[in-house]
């Protein structure tokens, strides 16, 4: 599972670079959103088939596609001292929207940012 999600994160930072969003933090927030995503798609949907980046002038939308049709559990706030839980919850808070939906044998989990925030965020250095 490292592994994939380091592949992500890669494959994501680059994305970034070609688009001029690497320097904000919310650019290191997207960087995190991948992680989470690949990673609920490896420990509760048999591993991630794809990972799918796409821009307009609005919206940057990351979606993890997999092998389940399965829906995740969402849990609002995570029970302090209990393993988990924390995945969705980190989705939610770092982006402007997510969501999932199933199509044939799998499901997408997407998350979207508004680019604005990847454009004006506060710069981070590297």
């Amino acid at each position: 599972m490292p592994r994939h999600v380091a592949k992500g994160r890669a494959f994501t930072r680059q994305a970034l670079q070609d688009w001029g969003w690497d320097r904000t933090e919310t650019s290191e927030d997207t960087l995190l959103l991948v992680s989470e995503l690949l990673t609920n798609a490896s420990l509760h949907s048999n591993g991630c088939r794809e990972l799918v980046l796409t821009a307009d002038g609005a919206t940057l939308r990351i979606e993890v596609h997999d092998g389940t049709t399965t829906l995740p559990v969402h849990h609002p706030v995570p029970q302090p001292g209990l393993p988990g839980g924390r995945g969705l919850y980190i989705v939610e808070r770092l982006s402007d929207r997510w969501g999932t939906h199933t199509y044939g044998d799998g499901k997408a989990v997407w998350a979207e940012i508004e680019t604005t925030r990847l454009e004006y965020g506060t710069t981070v250095e590297h």
